[in-house]
């Protein structure tokens, strides 16, 4: 694949933070605010790993905040989160 047609492919309309994966299911952040989401949700969890006593409050925190990061990204990806193999379609 050419470069221009891999920096088209991770372009999104306005107001959508993350572009569908190329190959597989999920997205990637490409703005600023899924950067910022995406680092924000990692600190988060390493926080609540780290610092919350407790295996079943640990877990549940951790659960709540993976949760909540996959439908804010979920939401926020251009085109939506099913499996891809190379195509938009």
């Amino acid at each position: 694949m050419m470069w221009h047609k891999l920096a088209k492919w991770y372009q999104v309309r306005e107001g959508y933070w993350f572009a569908p994966k190329l190959f597989g299911y999920g997205a990637t952040p490409v703005t600023w605010q899924g950067w910022l989401l995406s680092f924000g949700f990692m600190l988060l969890l390493i926080a609540a790993i780290r610092f919350i006593p407790g295996d079943p409050a640990r877990f549940t925190v951790a659960a709540a905040l993976v949760l909540g990061f996959c439908i804010i990204a979920a939401r926020k990806t251009d085109g939506g989160w099913r499996w891809r193999w190379g195509s938009r379609d």
